[in-house]
């Protein structure tokens, strides 16, 4: 039966970190793989989380099963930071440990399935595991456009989309620092989108998962406060993986907010029916770790002194590709006001082509760079580059 399969593209990025590194040219540029890196091109474990796997290598007493739903320490530990006062305190929120934020949104679509959701809105261009979530799912896509062409989001195709929608549709929207294209929604517009969705049927599915790399952790999450604030009903996907540097740990955790405590018990129910049959219980290390560090007012300190040193990195590369402004023809000043690890350039396959084998710069086929991978030392020789293929 195995025979019958057919035969799948490798995944365009993990192909691209092979070229990468057999790449011998010493000024090559890596603006491909979606991780955070310091100046010095590292992608580190935090201070916080080596002070946090201490205490757990001297404190820990089990390894025993957690249970579907996770390390509850860690999911609540969370909401201060995430949802703020906007968090429900009438039991009208519960929440789960999942593995990454993949796991988080895996289930929150899967959950939204099973309430009933058969369409799902979505912004393009979005993360490329959303629409293979989607389809493995059998949810049907509607797609509208995320960002207008100088760099602002395109509220028009937005509320577009939720004018054509109702009984059975759900919308996802990315918390902040949009990924691919680092175009966030303003407060303004936040408070558009609420007006829109707390009168609406359809479903929100918000996917945060870089809070704290936009604007600051407070300013980050004032969507998804919002969002839960007014809306009815709401699920919540969050990624530990990228401000807490926990990327191969695996660290999510799903949020559920509904009408009343007695349908937020049947959903985390049904959540709870979901994990067991995909994932049974979710890795405890990474999740522990992050308990640990909200639990202890020093560590907690130091993780947001870590994720403020990582903001300012990402925003100091960001104002100096805008101050380049215009890169043969490419205009760069709308990175500036964009927010995030990621940002879109105009160009084409055959230039990204041309980046990676005239000057050892390497980025999606899409245009998509991770800018992180810039430092302020090679910005310069970057936007060189860029000029000679787009000029």
């Amino acid at each position: 039966m195995l025979n019958r399969l057919d035969q799948q593209a490798p995944d365009a990025l993990l192909a691209l970190i092979k070229l990468y590194n057999a790449d011998e040219r010493p000024d090559k540029i890596d603006l491909g793989v979606g991780v955070y890196r310091t100046a010095d091109g590292a992608t580190p474990v935090f201070k916080a989380i080596k002070g946090a796997e201490r205490k757990l290598v001297e404190t820990q007493d089990s390894k025993s099963y957690l249970g579907p739903e996770g390390d509850m320490g860690f999911v609540r530990g969370l909401i201060p930071h995430v949802f703020g006062d906007a968090a429900p305190g009438d039991g009208r929120m519960e929440g789960m440990q999942t593995p990454g934020g993949t796991g988080a949104v895996r289930l929150a679509l899967s959950l939204a399935k099973k309430a009933g959701v058969k369409r799902v809105l979505m912004g393009v261009p979005s993360w490329p595991n959303h629409a293979q979530i989607l389809d493995d799912l059998e949810l049907e896509m509607v797609a509208f456009d995320h960002a207008n062409a100088d760099g602002a989001a395109n509220m028009d195709g937005l509320r577009a989309a939720l004018a054509d929608a109702g009984e059975g549709d759900a919308v996802l929207l990315h918390g902040c620092c949009h990924n691919p294209t680092g175009v966030d929604y303003t407060a303004d517009e936040w408070d558009a989108i609420v007006a829109i969705l707390k009168d609406s049927p359809v479903l929100p599915l918000i996917d945060v998962a870089y809070q704290g790399l936009g604007a600051g952790m407070e300013e980050d999450a004032y969507g998804v406060r919002a969002v839960v604030s007014h809306c009815p009903e709401a699920l919540v996907a969050y990624s530990c993986d990228k401000n807490f540097g926990l990327y191969r740990d695996r660290v999510g955790a799903f949020y559920v907010i509904t009408t009343d405590a007695d349908a937020t018990v049947r959903a985390i129910s049904n959540a709870s029916a979901l994990a067991r049959a995909n994932w049974s219980m979710p890795p405890d290390h990474g999740g522990a770790a992050v308990r640990v560090i909200l639990e202890d007012p020093v560590l907690t300190q130091q993780w947001l002194d870590e994720v403020q040193s990582m903001r300012e990195r990402i925003a100091a590369v960001r104002a100096k590709l805008a101050a380049s402004s215009n890169a043969g023809g490419v205009n760069l000043e709308p990175l500036g006001r964009q927010q995030g690890m990621f940002a879109m350039l105009p160009v084409s396959k055959e230039q990204v082509q041309q980046l990676r084998d005239d000057h050892g710069v390497y980025m999606a086929g899409s245009g998509r760079i991770n800018v992180a991978g810039l430092t302020l030392g090679n910005i310069d020789a970057f936007v060189s580059a860029l000029s000679d293929v787009a000029g």
